[in-house]
């Protein structure tokens, strides 16, 4: 039956009000939502820089870019930088929030591009809402877009920390989220054709200073982070 499960959320539903439900959801840890979409920015950026060097024209998708939250971070690195979504008023929202960012529709199994167009492709926690059946579909197309050398990348919600599941138990737009274990991503990446060279369990500490940062570094391989990243290179 999971297999099968389609979405009934309808993040139109949310466009005004998205920022607030997020925030709600995590009230208990005591952070602000921009904190963690900063830091899973900042791992991108950091990641981009490592494998490319100049990263000031590379080509970056956002698949599942959402009301852009993301992409306000990402746009001050990334010159070319690309969203998709599945509704039109959500992009919208996120055209007016990133004048900078080219935002297509998007109809949920075929990306608007080209083959070999993009240098990175990435997604942050966005495949749980997708339904199941098609999530190698979606591993699949993130490859596809990608020219060789190029970097995908999934970030997702772990689901083995006792906190994430409590702050997606209390988003009203996570009514319908799958959670995927860290296995899964890595076989959905690897079966779409992409090499795994990185992977790990991420945002140990819900705190600023960076020293949590180089001791999270460290706790990669511990799955009780709260995040989690997959990242495929195209050959």
């Amino acid at each position: 039956m999971e297999e099968n499960k389609k979405s009934n959320i309808s993040f139109d539903d949310y466009v005004e009000t998205y920022q607030n439900e997020v925030q709600h959801s995590i009230d208990f840890i005591g952070q602000d939502v921009d904190f963690f979409i900063e830091l899973k920015a900042k791992l991108l950026v950091a990641t981009a820089k490592k494998f490319f060097g100049n990263i000031e024209n590379i080509s970056v998708l956002d698949i599942g870019s959402g009301i852009g939250l993301t992409d306000h971070f990402l746009s001050k690195e990334f010159k070319n930088l690309y969203g998709v979504d599945i509704e039109e008023g959500i992009l919208n929202k996120a055209a007016k929030y990133n004048p900078p960012v080219n935002y297509r529709i998007y109809d949920g199994q075929h990306l608007p591009f080209e083959d070999n167009t993009m240098d990175i492709t990435f997604a942050m926690n966005v495949m749980h809402h997708v339904p199941p059946a098609l999530w190698q579909n979606f591993a699949n197309e993130m490859h596809r877009v990608l020219k060789p050398g190029g970097l995908a990348a999934v970030f997702e919600h772990n689901p083995l920390n006792p906190l994430t599941r409590l702050a997606v138990k209390r988003c009203e737009f996570d009514a319908d989220a799958v959670l995927l274990n860290h296995g899964k991503i890595k076989e959905l990446i690897k079966k779409s054709n992409l090499n795994v060279i990185e992977d790990s369990y991420i945002v140990f500490f819900p705190f600023k200073s960076n020293i949590f940062r180089s001791i999270e570094k460290g706790l990669g391989w511990l799955p009780l982070g709260a995040q989690q990243y997959v990242l495929g290179r195209k050959e």
